[in-house]
């Protein structure tokens, strides 16, 4: 039974006069011994950040009790809980317990009442669920669009520094896809004679082959930097107003660009072997969106894990070898045991490369079914991944 019987705000020109009725079972509410009072506490409609208590007004009998609140020096929206509070068991709404709930908006020093309604926890996370879900569901896209130029300018530092004072400079951003694809295609065809049987020919096998490369080097390259992208800017961590949310972003579009050099490189090889291109191509953002969100939530996942996990680093570049070889990048998936099938398709990245021969090699769209099941993923990686970080990046400055 509820401790509170009615409550009712008048606004007063520079307070809050509340009158609440206390029932008889408000000393059935705390466990404790000791003396209970009548308070507040103010928070910020918008945020839900809480601003300041009230004094505690003791109560020792049921009956009514009125409590002033006075108005806030500054201007601005004012959301007031009114409830009972304990000094050992403390609020009462944190025990389920109804409170009297005022919106109150202060302009010029006087204070005025917008609503006011009793209610409880249960019933304000319920009326605030549709928004939060819409927040949550805001988060990633409002993060990335506010920090777009920073983004940017911290992408375009790091491809530029990466290679600054080589002789190639910035021709090893397309230099170094080219020389690793080529260095896999000698191993696999020239050494080991691997054959695609689409086309037997060496042509059709580095098609075959490039094809399945190019998911593999966008997320691989991302992935490899992940785990210790908060260590490599610890200073920017340190900073309260840097968006380290930002950091495994950067290095995801870091990737693509690798990625995206490595898809220039390889339909020029195609008009080469071909001598035209698929049709089917208009299908491949069915296929790099998904790819580009699950990037970005395993980023977001391995640099918390990599925060924590300092071995990480240490074992990832073991975890990415293990990785490739388990995708049917340098084979083709009809050479694996039909047993071995189901386990395959588990692997994320078989959903990618799959999705990419089938549009550019058999000319048709990518599998409906896997790449549902792998869109649907991939969403709720990239959900998970930057909620994650978000909520455990107030704890990286003490680690890092």
């Amino acid at each position: 039974m509820s401790w509170l019987g009615q409550g009712t705000c008048v606004a007063k020109t520079n307070s809050l006069e509340v009158d609440v009725e206390l029932r008889p079972a408000w000393r059935k509410i705390f466990q404790s011994t000791g003396q209970a009072a009548l308070s507040y506490q103010a928070y910020e409609p918008a945020t839900g950040a809480f601003l300041f208590e009230g004094e505690w007004e003791p109560v020792d009998e049921a009956g009514r009790r009125t409590l002033t609140i006075p108005a806030p020096a500054e201007d601005g929206l004012y959301q007031f809980w009114i409830s009972l509070v304990h000094a050992t068991d403390g609020w009462a709404y944190e025990r389920g317990q109804h409170f009297l709930l005022v919106d109150a908006e202060v302009s010029a020093g006087a204070i005025r009442v917008l609503r006011q309604r009793l209610t409880s926890m249960r019933r304000l996370r319920l009326s605030l669920l549709p928004k939060t879900l819409l927040r949550a569901l805001a988060a990633p896209f409002v993060t990335i669009g506010r920090n777009w130029s920073l983004i940017q300018a911290m992408v375009e530092r790091d491809i530029y520094s990466r290679y600054k004072g080589s002789f190639g400079d910035i021709f090893w951003t397309l230099l170094q896809p080219i020389l690793l694809m080529a260095t896999y295609f000698f191993v696999f065809s020239v050494v080991l004679h691997s054959k695609y049987e689409g086309d037997p020919g060496p042509a059709g096998y580095a098609l075959f082959f490039l094809c399945g490369m190019m998911p593999w080097l966008a997320f691989a390259e991302s992935m490899a930097r992940a785990p210790f992208i908060v260590w490599e800017h610890r200073n920017f961590v340190k900073k309260l107003l840097f968006p380290v949310e930002i950091l495994p972003v950067n290095i995801t579009l870091s990737g693509l660009i690798t990625g995206a050099l490595a898809f220039i490189v390889y339909l020029f090889f195609m008009m080469a072997a071909k001598g035209h291109l698929q049709w089917s191509m208009t299908w491949l953002p069915v296929v790099i969106i998904p790819q580009i969100l699950f990037t970005m939530g395993m980023c977001w996942l391995m640099a918390v894990a990599g925060v924590f996990i300092r071995d990480l680093t240490q074992i990832n570049g073991f975890i990415l070898t293990l990785w490739f070889f388990l995708t049917p990048i340098c084979y083709s998936d009809k050479s694996l045991p039909q047993q071995a099938m189901p386990l395959f398709r588990r692997n994320p990245m078989y959903a990618f490369v799959r999705g990419y021969r089938l549009i550019l090699l058999e000319g048709r769209a990518p599998e409906f079914e896997p790449m549902l099941k792998m869109t649907i993923f991939s969403i709720f990686l990239f959900f998970f991944g930057h909620w994650l970080f978000k909520r455990m990046k107030r704890q990286f400055p003490d680690i890092v």
